[in-house]
């Protein structure tokens, strides 16, 4: 299945081949479908769970865009990290449970990011809230990428790397 899908995503590559490598551009279709199903629960959330108004979680009340905010999270985090674990990163050296956590410190990240772009957009700036969270998501996708790429599915191997190094010196 996963062979199946990488091929129906390379089969549009060529024309941006110049543009991009390939493993960039499974990044952007496999992140272009999370955000979109990101912004369709935020928008779902926002409007029709949440309507409009505050959630009391028991413990703290949320914002009607705070709360849609991290109903989305909770589906983008799961099928973002299937996503890039199998389709885009799938030469990273790292064991699964260590690309687990490390994607989840970047996705804690990119959601304090996102939570105060979007409250700054929001509560300061007055935009509508649907709008606000396409401006941070596209803030985020820029981050997101370079924190995934270099540290949650690292491909280089370091410590190999450097003994690769070190075999070859004469002495």
């Amino acid at each position: 299945m996963r062979k199946k899908i990488i091929s129906f995503i390379d089969f549009f590559y060529p024309p941006v081949r110049k543009l991009m490598p390939e493993q960039t551009f499974r990044y952007a279709v496999c992140g272009g479908i999370n955000t979109l199903l990101g912004l369709l629960i935020y928008y779902m959330g926002f409007h029709y769970i949440f309507d409009k108004e505050n959630f009391d979680a028991g413990i703290i009340v949320f914002k009607p865009h705070n709360a849609s905010l991290f109903l989305a999270g909770c589906f983008s985090f799961t099928f973002g990290f299937i996503l890039n674990k199998f389709l885009v990163f799938s030469d990273s050296y790292l064991k699964g449970r260590i690309q687990l956590f490390r994607y989840f410190l970047s996705f804690i990240l990119n959601l304090v990011i996102n939570y105060f772009v979007l409250n700054l957009f929001i509560e300061y700036l007055h935009v509508e809230a649907f709008l606000s969270q396409i401006i941070a998501t596209i803030i985020v996708i820029i981050i997101s990428y370079t924190t995934q790429k270099k540290f949650t599915f690292r491909v280089n191997n370091p410590i190999i790397n450097d003994q690769k190094i070190s075999d070859h010196k004469t002495v």
